[in-house]
């Protein structure tokens, strides 16, 4: 992780745009604040304040890292899920190939920081981002993107951009295969992929390399109709193999995975048979990277192959009780501002009041959450007063972090070591 933009990182200044860090930090670098090593319970820091477990983010990090070494797979996790570049490099640092993302702006801010392989899993038919990849591929000849392919006009769009930019080098791209009637992207049928490959082959600015989908979109996904599905896009790229649709290369790409099926996705991609060219066999689940203590701590492959180890929940929001209105109610001050609630509310982990030790939240549950308050339900066990601070855990990552700009790295006994910055 030494790239200088990375470096600028930790020069930026801390003031105001950053939530929950300590108001005394004013004008400090985030690399003296860190050096520091503030105690995120006693040092200033002001609620509500996510932070991340610098353990248990290490730790999902190393289990990840040896699952996809020992299944055979390349891995591309879906950087969206944090758009924090530091993540980024450390995930690359441990093994990782590239990076997977969704939109142009979110490859910018990729290539920004000196990433060089990027999967971008959409179709790019936007003029000024094709003429922007164009220029990044003429000047980095060892800038590699691919992008997903789905219809016939998306090829002659896409051609058209790169041919007025003057595209030097074809961009690769790889059919995605929708996974099913009603999911989201993707070509419905092998006929239709035949006719994408058809186009892109008619075209000198585009190259066809592989192909990919989205497992989690099957619909009423279970563990069948995922295998059945991820079978059907294997099948697509021998079929396309056979027909010489990938001669040239050096490698076929086959590219699968989200959060909630990897097990699936490793299970199929070992049964690829041995094709005309070497395989990537590319995996992209990224949510696993801080976990969550919701929507994929239920899904995770992990619970359904325990001997493979398990994932953490790394997320923590930290909010203090700013009202005890009666027996049964009490209030913190973080609310959807702060806190992920697309899937799940957050759930209401541990309690610390000031000068005694960190202790359950046993009785205490969040009913609803407001712009800036969550709502508490206390029992008659709740020992909840005014100034704690609650520790909450949250749900589906992918809207945790980009409430936040600046996230506080913090060990176990509350000691911050890093800071991480996002980029929405």
């Amino acid at each position: 992780m030494s790239n200088e933009a990375l470096a600028r990182l930790a020069e930026e200044r801390v003031d105001h745009r950053f939530k929950g860090l300590p108001p005394d930090a004013d004008g400090l670098t985030v690399a003296e604040l860190a050096a520091q090593r503030r105690n995120l319970f006693t040092d200033g820091f002001a609620t509500p304040v996510l932070a991340l477990s610098a353990e248990r983010l290490e730790h999902n990090l190393d289990l990840m890292e040896a699952y996809a070494v020992r299944h055979g797979l390349a891995f591309a996790p879906h950087g969206k899920t944090s758009m924090a570049p530091q993540l980024f490099w450390r995930q690359i640092e441990h093994g990782a190939w590239g990076i997977t993302l969704a939109v142009p702006h979110q490859v910018r801010v990729a290539r920004a920081y000196g990433i060089q392989r990027v999967f971008l899993a959409n179709e790019l038919v936007d003029p000024a981002a094709l003429r922007w990849i164009a220029g990044e591929l003429a000047a980095d000849p060892a800038f590699r993107l691919l992008c997903y392919v789905d219809s016939v006009r998306g090829v002659e769009l896409m051609d058209a951009a790169l041919q007025s930019a003057g595209a030097v080098r074809p961009l690769d791209v790889v059919i995605e295969l929708a996974a099913g009637e009603g999911a989201r992207t993707g070509v419905r049928t092998e006929a239709e992929c035949a006719a994408v490959a058809d186009a892109v082959a008619a075209v000198p600015t585009l190259r066809l390399v592989g192909v990919a989908g989205y497992e989690g979109e099957v619909p009423r996904a279970d563990s069948e109709r995922v295998h059945a599905w991820l079978r059907r896009l294997v099948s697509l790229a021998v079929d396309l193999d056979k027909a010489g649709r990938f001669a040239g290369l050096e490698e076929i790409v086959v590219s699968a995975g989200g959060s909630a099926w990897f097990d699936a996705v490793a299970d199929v991609f070992a049964e690829i048979p041995e094709l005309s060219l070497p395989v990537l066999k590319l995996l992209r689940s990224g949510a696993y990277v801080s976990h969550d203590d919701g929507h994929y701590r239920k899904l995770t492959p992990f619970n359904r192959v325990p001997q493979e180890g398990a994932l953490e929940p790394a997320f923590r929001l930290w909010a203090q009780v700013v009202s005890r209105p009666c027996p049964d109610q009490a209030f913190v001050n973080a609310g959807k501002r702060d806190a992920a609630y697309d899937l799940d509310l957050p759930f209401a982990q541990v309690v610390r009041r000031e000068g005694g030790p960190e202790r359950p939240a046993t009785g205490i549950s969040v009913t609803a959450l407001s712009d800036q308050h969550a709502w508490l339900r206390t029992t008659q066990e709740a020992d909840l007063e005014v100034g704690d601070w609650l520790g909450m855990g949250l749900s589906h990552p992918c809207t945790s972090f980009d409430k936040w700009q600046l996230i506080p790295v913090a060990e176990a006994d509350g000691t911050v070591v890093d800071y991480i910055r996002t980029f929405f």
